[in-house]
């Protein structure tokens, strides 16, 4: 395994390939792309699906529950070459381009994927905020819109922290499907030095050392974070 990982490590981290980026700095932009385009799409959603309003909250609820219910491998495979056998698809220019990427497509579906999880958690965390918080925020005549900015939507996204950090770790795991796009992520390495190696365990393994390493430095930081933003949902300690 050393000498494969001696010679092959750029390509593993992406510093040696005919594209612009491979390997594992593939994988971490599109972690951080989706990540990013989900956290912001779910929001919205999230305090839609918290409404007491079924007409807000029921669409919102049927997105989560097809996305969530259905596999991700799925849903890739249905908006990389199933929405490109639409003819409304290929005869316009504009989605024909889109969609004959396989990092947009992979970027898309696993947007829609991740965004579904997040406003499920995100909504739950909105409801778990005592009730007190929200009426002493009214008493001091806050809007509705300053009550979510400022204290409902601040106050969630810290609950909701530790799922979130679940969530990142999953998605980095899901990356290793985007080959099938053919998007030179951290696992396409790998097969392609395992078909120049016949070296299976070293150049897999090799790759789950590094998706590892990943995931190591993606949950320190995390803990990081809920260290310092969850203190406040601690029990006090008592002398």
């Amino acid at each position: 395994m050393l000498e494969i990982f001696r010679e092959y490590w750029p390509q593993y981290l992406g510093l040696n390939s005919g594209w612009a980026i491979s390997g594992a700095a593939m994988t971490l932009w599109l972690l951080v792309l989706n990540m990013a385009i989900a956290f912001a799409a779910s929001i919205p959603l999230s305090i839609l699906r918290a409404s007491s309003n079924k007409w807000l909250s029921r669409p919102v609820q049927f997105y989560t529950f097809v996305i969530r219910g259905t596999p991700l491998y799925v849903q890739l495979l249905i908006v990389y070459t199933g929405l490109f056998s639409l003819d409304a698809i290929r005869h316009t220019p504009t989605l024909s381009m889109f969609f004959r990427s396989g990092f947009n497509c992979v970027i898309l579906s696993f947007s829609f994927n991740t965004c579904a999880y997040l406003t499920e958690v995100l909504a739950g965390a909105i409801r778990s905020i005592p009730a007190g918080e929200i009426e002493a925020a009214r008493a001091f005549g806050f809007s509705r819109t300053r009550i979510y900015t400022r204290f409902i939507l601040p106050s969630a996204l810290r609950r909701a922290l530790p799922y979130y950090s679940n969530e990142v770790i999953i998605v980095l795991h899901a990356t290793s499907i985007a080959f099938t796009a053919t998007v030179p992520e951290l696992l396409k390495v790998a097969r392609d030095v395992n078909s120049a190696t016949y070296a299976s365990f070293s150049a897999f393994g090799i790759a789950a050392l590094f998706y590892a390493a990943i995931a190591f430095v993606l949950v320190a930081g995390f803990r990081l974070m809920e260290k310092r933003w969850l203190a406040f949902l601690k029990p006090s300690g008592h002398d």
